[in-house]
């Protein structure tokens, strides 16, 4: 393969760093990668206390569409994909309250102070729009869940292991059988049925696009902003 997306979060006490970027092996491909980088740093340069969501969107946007990429003779500008975004960060709970757009429009609430954010903004050829292709693999307990009866013991004993080995952290099901859980599928599917847990299915975007990430975690301290997932070289 000649084209990887790698995301990586990781917690301490519950405070999460969310992060994520493309690896390619073909130079074409470069405006693509750096639209998407140049347009995350610009959502960080506008990220502050006080600063508007929707302004920073905007910024995004106009950032990630001046780039355009060649390929096999054809020209095409980069699009924002319209139905992702970033997000604000809790401990525990890494899509939080406040959502970060990457296009023009939205709500114009600020950012305050104290608060994490992951700015990540996703660039694609194709329609800049995405939805969810087949076969599932990664899940996460819903965070806002109350208690909902469980009439299947298979579904409650597994609802046990990922309450102790993953709380509502993100989790795969290599993770699950690493756990010791086998045979457990339909018992995740009926969880994801109550709504216990949510599934994350794959987003895909025109067959035969490319897509490109970036993604770092800032919190906004009383007198600055501190990109905590930046690193020399990332």
């Amino acid at each position: 393969k000649q084209w990887y997306q790698r995301r990586v979060a990781i917690t301490a006490g519950g405070r999460i760093i969310d992060c994520a970027w493309t690896v390619h092996f073909n130079p074409r491909y470069d405006p693509l990668v750096n639209a998407a980088k140049a347009a995350t740093n610009m959502g960080i340069k506008c990220a502050g206390i006080d600063a508007r969501l929707n302004e920073i969107g905007e910024a995004i946007q106009e950032v990630m569409e001046s780039y355009e990429v060649e390929l096999d003779g054809k020209n095409y500008q980069v699009k924002c994909i319209r139905n992702l975004n970033g997000h604000s960060i809790e401990p525990y709970k890494i899509h939080a309250g406040k959502t970060v757009p990457i296009i023009k429009g939205g709500e114009a609430i600020k950012m305050e102070e104290g608060e994490f954010y992951a700015i990540e903004t996703f660039g694609s050829t194709g329609k800049g729009l995405v939805h969810d292709d087949v076969d599932c693999s990664h899940y996460m307990k819903n965070f806002d869940i109350g208690h909902v009866p469980i009439r299947i013991n298979r579904a409650k004993g597994l609802l046990n292991t990922i309450n102790r080995q993953f709380g509502t952290l993100a989790f795969c099901k290599r993770w699950v059988e690493r756990a010791g859980e086998t045979k457990y599928l339909l018992a995740l599917k009926h969880l994801c049925d109550l709504g216990i847990v949510n599934d994350y299915p794959p987003l895909v975007d025109q067959k035969g696009c490319y897509t490109a990430q970036m993604e770092h975690t800032i919190v906004l301290r009383p007198t600055c902003k501190e990109v905590i997932s930046r690193g020399e070289d990332y």
